[in-house]
């Protein structure tokens, strides 16, 4: 996996990262800072990519499980140390699982299994923070 990062000079802080994979991703950094706030910061695109990575998860073991489910929200909030190198220092993953006749257990399951064994992203992260899931399940 490799991704190159190019900053793009003209627009103060602002970076262009072209992932191995031939995708764009643009980040900036907060006015105060030298950025002109025109995408996501560097650290909100991480937090961004281990929803992503953890819902991913959740999702492919509900449905491999069979289970009619048809959407998934994760909320990630994240509070981050008050110096320098501002590691996150607690991360809260809160899923919404929606689906028909979806059982509690499957989906408690789901987040749990993503959270101790499959997402790298929060087990990485989870050297540095203390990192907590919950959910609720909605039928629909």
């Amino acid at each position: 996996m490799e991704c190159t990062v190019h900053w793009v000079a003209a627009s103060g802080m602002g970076f262009m990262a072209e992932t191995g994979s031939g995708h764009v991703l643009t980040m900036d950094g907060a006015p105060d800072g030298g950025g002109r706030n025109l995408a996501p910061r560097p650290m909100e695109t991480v937090l961004a990519g281990t929803g992503g990575c953890s819902a991913y998860d959740v999702v492919l073991i509900l449905q491999r499980g069979r289970h009619d489910i048809t959407g998934c929200t994760v909320k990630v909030t994240a509070e981050r140390a008050s110096v320098d190198p501002k590691v996150f220092t607690h991360i809260h993953l809160h899923f919404v699982v929606t689906g028909r006749g979806l059982p509690d257990a499957a989906v408690a399951r789901a987040v749990a299994l993503s959270h101790e064994k499959y997402c790298s992203a929060t087990i990485m992260l989870a050297k540095t923070a203390e990192v907590t899931v919950s959910h609720e399940v909605v039928d629909g």
